[in-house]
């Protein structure tokens, strides 16, 4: 078995200060790193305080860095924005915060071309299983029930 690599406190610093320099990271993520780089609890609280310190850990820029980016990209509702950001142990008030960042002309816009998208791609004529297709995947991407609803009412009378 191979041993794993030791660092240095300094080592550890400048690496964690480049890892959070290439991308917007988190308090979790960032000790999760230092936790697989073997660094001693002391060691990691020092190098979490000087990335505070420094601005290269900032909780609130990555929670707006990810809800811009996951909404804009993978078409995400506040839904599971939220949920995806509380796994990543965000603070509340910094996830509403956050959502404040997408203009809702774009969400509802965004969500009805989503919803029209995916109508278009399935290929059921059963309209009770359509709805039911439609429904499954506007929620597992977090939009709200009501807008799920209240599409489906619309595209499938």
């Amino acid at each position: 078995m191979i041993p794993k690599k030791t660092y240095t406190v300094d080592e550890a610093q400048k690496r964690l200060e480049h890892y959070c320099a290439y991308q917007e990271r988190c308090h979790k993520e960032v000790s999760q790193k230092l936790y697989d780089m073997n660094m001693i609890p002391e060691a990691r609280d020092q190098i979490i305080v000087h990335l505070l310190q420094h601005n290269f850990l900032n909780e609130e820029r990555f929670a707006k860095a990810f809800v811009r980016g996951k909404f804009r990209i993978k078409k995400w509702g506040k839904q599971r924005l939220q949920l995806e950001l509380k796994r990543k142990d965000i603070n509340k008030t910094i996830i509403a915060i956050a959502l404040k960042e997408i203009n809702l002309d774009d969400y509802y816009h965004t969500f009805n071309k989503l919803a029209e998208k995916k109508l278009e791609m399935i290929k059921e004529t059963n309209s009770q299983k359509r709805r039911k297709k439609l429904a499954n995947y506007l929620f597992y991407r977090g939009w709200e029930s009501q807008l799920v609803y209240d599409k489906i009412q619309e595209l499938i009378p």
